[in-house]
């Protein structure tokens, strides 16, 4: 997380119009650096297609990320404007009920912010038994894990209703990186200090669960 934070320090340092897009790669690459096999990634455009996602407006995606966002403890560190900004970089979608938008340890590199409806969070325990983590609520934050790392997916996140979704990818977090780098800087300080509360949370959970 160090070497993540370094990097957007220096492209905020370095933002010009001329600037080499070199370090622009660093999300949307950084999984091969595992020596994961390309094959394995999916991409949300690929998930989209899979679970039948149709487009949601930016317009209306947009106003429902920010008045979410304006309500949760961390993310109201943004501004309307930096949310509104954040837009350019987003994607939105309709998702139906039933379909899985995360499955447990594949390689994926984009990050689901839940703008209405339920999504079930589910683990399948070494042992066999299926543990329900969380059912999410608007707002919730969703794969930021493997956007951040580039690691495996830690649980299935399963749409259990007709739900509207806005999308961070890999290449939209280069984008940003390099388009609006303190935005960026800010968004993925963020982003690491909601996803450590959350795993905090999910181990005493599970530790939980094992008594």
């Amino acid at each position: 997380m160090k070497g993540i934070l370094g990097l957007l320090r220096m492209s905020s340092r370095n933002n010009k119009p001329q600037q080499d897009h070199s370090d622009s790669v660093f999300f949307s690459t950084a999984f091969a650096n595992q020596g994961v096999d390309p094959a394995m990634l999916v991409p949300w455009e690929a998930r989209a297609v899979e679970v039948g996602a149709k487009r949601l407006p930016a317009s209306k995606g947009g106003k429902l990320l920010q008045a979410l966002w304006s309500k949760d403890k961390y993310m109201a560190h943004l501004d309307q404007d930096a949310v509104r900004r954040m837009e350019n970089f987003f994607e939105f979608a309709q998702v139906p009920p039933n379909r899985d938008l995360i499955r447990q340890d594949e390689y994926g590199n984009f990050m689901i912010v839940l703008l209405s409806g339920t999504i079930a969070v589910d683990r399948l325990q070494p042992w066999g038994e299926q543990l329900r983590l969380a059912e999410t609520r608007p707002g919730d934050i969703l794969g930021e894990m493997s956007l951040l790392d580039s690691g495996i997916r830690f649980s299935a996140c399963t749409t259990l209703t007709d739900c509207e979704v806005a999308v961070l990818s890999a290449e939209g977090m280069d984008d940003m990186m390099v388009k609006d780098p303190q935005l960026a800087a800010s968004l993925v300080a963020l982003l690491a200090r909601k996803l450590s509360l959350r795993l905090r949370a999910v181990s005493a959970r599970l530790s939980e669960n094992q008594k």
